[in-house]
């Protein structure tokens, strides 16, 4: 029982930071329909931001505030410069629009910092905490603290302020906002700051676990994109309750399933991906879409 424990414990802790970036991915779906495949590289980006001011000197909790502001600049931009040429045609010619933005921000980022593994300095205390034989460390309370933080700021900013009523139009529909008078463009836009925001933060959570390197966010990148189909593109609570599931289903599996272990553990979000889309192809918190013919 107390292994089991703690496995759930470390897999809430995991899929807190898969949930960080599949609620980014989930915002810029909601925004323009699109997926997009570069938001865990955008995410690397703002980690070695805030690696490089903190070896500056920067204090580390400044250095990620820091990067934070420049992933809304570059999630601001990438829509500005790019995916907004592509926002009319179709949906196929912008998604390879976004694995284009991750190669390039991939190589970009090799020829600034070098593609060497380095140390990213600790966000929380390395303390432990032991409570029935279940050892919890700061860390896994930070993660999961700060993922409830930003849904509940999420939360508040699309049900209680005009903005987040503005963006939940433009999402709904482009063309009845435009009408209203909102202004779309400049909404799609802070609708892709706001998922590089919160994807830039999904990857300095990630950094302190893994050595920081140009594709660390690559496997996070699997995890996350079946956190967000699982529960539901549409849906960020969906998003961070899959993440969970899948946190700590795959760590149960490599614990108690022999031939699974540390190798086949990837694998376990995309069969219960598969196996929940076979019943609810909309995702277990998406709404199912109504056509009217």
């Amino acid at each position: 029982m107390t292994t089991a424990l703690q496995q759930i414990v470390d897999g809430l802790s995991t899929g807190s930071v898969y949930a960080a970036l599949a609620l980014a991915l989930v915002l810029v779906y909601r925004a323009t329909g699109l997926v997009n495949f570069a938001q865990a590289q955008m995410g690397v980006v703002s980690a070695y931001v805030a690696w490089a001011l903190s070896t500056a000197g920067v204090p580390i909790g400044a250095a990620v505030a820091c990067a934070l502001v420049a992933s809304l600049a570059i999630g601001a931009a990438v829509e500005r410069g790019l995916v907004r040429r592509f926002e009319r045609g179709e949906p196929l010619v912008a998604i390879v629009a976004t694995v284009a933005v991750l190669i390039c921000l991939n190589g970009l980022v090799s020829l600034i910092w070098g593609a060497d593994l380095k140390a990213f300095p600790d966000l929380f205390p390395s303390t432990t905490y032991t409570t029935g034989g279940v050892h919890i460390t700061a860390a896994e309370i930070g993660n999961v603290a700060v993922l409830l933080l930003v849904v509940a700021v999420l939360w508040v900013l699309f049900q209680h302020t005009r903005l987040g009523l503005a963006l939940r139009a433009v999402a709904d529909n482009p063309e009845s906002g435009a009408l209203s008078g909102l202004p779309v463009g400049p909404l799609l836009m802070a609708g892709w700051a706001l998922a590089a925001l919160v994807g830039g933060l999904a990857g300095c959570l990630i950094a302190p676990k893994v050595s920081l390197q140009p594709d660390m966010m690559d496997g996070i990148l699997v995890y996350a994109l079946a956190a967000a189909v699982l529960g539901g593109l549409d849906s960020p609570l969906g998003a961070v309750v899959a993440a969970w599931i899948i946190g700590v289903v795959e760590n149960l599996a490599g614990t108690y399933i022999g031939f699974i272990g540390n190798d086949l553990k990837i694998a376990v979000p995309l069969v219960l991906m598969a196996v929940v889309l076979l019943v609810r192809p909309q995702g277990l918190f998406g709404r199912r879409e109504v056509q009217r013919v």
